[in-house]
């Protein structure tokens, strides 16, 4: 089960989430904590243990409609996976709280054009497509 917790820091909201980000209940709790809180938002990461495709997804989905997204503190099984599906690149991720800061409208701006990209994106040359997509009934 995923838990998420509100907390102001400055100008943007953290939540703090702790649990598995996977297909279901929870991916449904983070997508309703995210759409609550405004356009930036800060990702607190360290208590998740799992992620998934859906969970993945749903990062990506947010992204692309423009709800900027900063990770923070991801956990090492998280980390990994952003690193093999090339995310590491197109999310900002930071190691600890104290070094995120307000995002800059330039910086959410490129953020926005890479993830755009990256969704539309598909490899052709060993017959693998690659499709992210998000199921907003869940």
């Amino acid at each position: 089960m995923l838990t998420v917790t509100i907390g102001p820091s400055g100008d943007v909201v953290t939540l703090h989430c702790a649990g598995r980000i996977v297909r279901g209940q929870e991916t449904a709790i983070l997508c309703a904590a995210v759409s609550q809180h405004g356009r930036h938002l800060v990702l607190d990461l360290g208590g998740v243990d799992a992620i998934d495709a859906a969970g993945i997804g749903l990062l990506v989905s947010l992204q692309a409609a423009g709800i900027y997204l900063k990770l923070v503190n991801p956990t090492r099984q998280v980390r990994e996976v952003l690193k093999v599906t090339k995310l590491e690149t197109i999310f900002e991720i930071c190691d600890t709280q104290s070094t995120v800061d307000a995002p800059r409208g330039d910086v959410a701006k490129l953020r926005f054009e890479q993830i755009g990209r990256f969704v539309t994106q598909s490899k052709t040359d060993e017959s693998t497509n690659t499709t992210v997509g998000f199921d907003s009934a869940s």
